[in-house]
């Protein structure tokens, strides 16, 4: 080998406009390469999902409180919706214009739940216990 010094020319030099551009390693590196067709099988079953909602009210005891929850749930577009603070006695499951209301109170008309499951959901009700005026376990069939 001989001693020749090799010269290199750099045209960037100390404080210029060219800087070094990070490189990404991880979850941003695959963001560029998603595409809109990449979950075409599950794209057809998001529109099985069923919507869920709970809310605490006051009292289903007054006249037209029930009607009143439905209509909102129809707005709403909830499929299976959870009740605390209904007041109702005892425990049942009764139909209501398509609804099915599954609830859980205690002796008196204090505390108490109940679930209303729309019509499409219904279907899906396999069993319901109601252990007290605070617990109430459905069971629901997973794949309609």
């Amino acid at each position: 080998m001989s001693n020749t010094k090799i010269n290199s020319n750099n045209d960037v030099k100390e404080g210029s406009c060219f800087k070094s551009i990070p490189v990404s390693s991880g979850r941003e590196s695959y963001a560029p390469q998603v595409t809109p067709d990449r979950h075409q099988a599950t794209a057809r079953k998001m529109k099985d999902k069923l919507n869920i909602a709970t809310w605490t009210i006051r009292t289903l005891l007054q006249k037209g409180k029930l009607e009143n929850i439905k209509q909102e749930m129809e707005r709403m577009k909830l499929n299976i919706l959870g009740l605390s603070e209904v007041r109702w006695k005892g425990a049942g499951k009764i139909t209501s214009g398509g609804h099915e209301i599954i609830y859980s109170g205690g002796t008196e008309s204090e505390k108490g739940i109940c679930i209303i499951v729309d019509q499409t959901a219904s279907k899906a009700i396999k069993g319901y216990w109601a252990l007290s005026d605070r617990v109430l376990l459905v069971r629901l069939q997973g794949n309609l």
